[in-house]
């Protein structure tokens, strides 16, 4: 027979399994139906609790995030316009909230819908700079 056949019969463990990591990559669930994807140590210590939100729709307004947020003890709203055309959002912003547990929450809604968008909520603060951190191999 073909080598091909023969590596998915044999007992190398790894090769047998490629086919099912490959599977993995396959869109999930939306995040928000489970416990936020979150290092709890990458919340701020102290206030403020702010929330990035990422891929706004340009139509976004201080009330929809509000209403998006709804439940939770939001403070504030922050939405950075075009310096050249103050109509025109940038697409992302920030929300404040008054607890560490909002915070948390709000981070749950991370790919959640606001408008046609999938939002992406994140913990605003220096990481962001950085760039993410690799994803720890398990």
């Amino acid at each position: 027979s073909p080598p091909v056949s023969a590596l998915w019969h044999g007992n190398d463990d790894d090769v047998y399994r490629a086919p099912l990591i490959d599977r993995s990559l396959l869109p999930t669930a939306p995040r928000a139906a489970r416990e936020p994807n979150i290092d709890r140590s990458r919340l701020p210590k102290s206030p403020p609790y702010t929330a990035f939100l990422g891929n706004l729709p340009y139509d976004v307004t201080e009330e929809s995030i509000k209403e998006f947020f709804r439940g939770l003890n939001i403070s504030a709203v922050r939405l950075p316009r075009e310096p050249t055309n103050p109509e025109r959002l940038k697409g992302f912003g920030y929300a404040e909230f008054e607890d560490i547990d909002s915070l948390f929450q709000a981070l749950s809604l991370n790919e959640e819908s606001l408008g046609n968008r999938r939002i992406r909520v994140d913990v605003a603060d220096q990481a962001q700079d950085k760039g993410e951190d690799p994803p720890s191999s398990s």
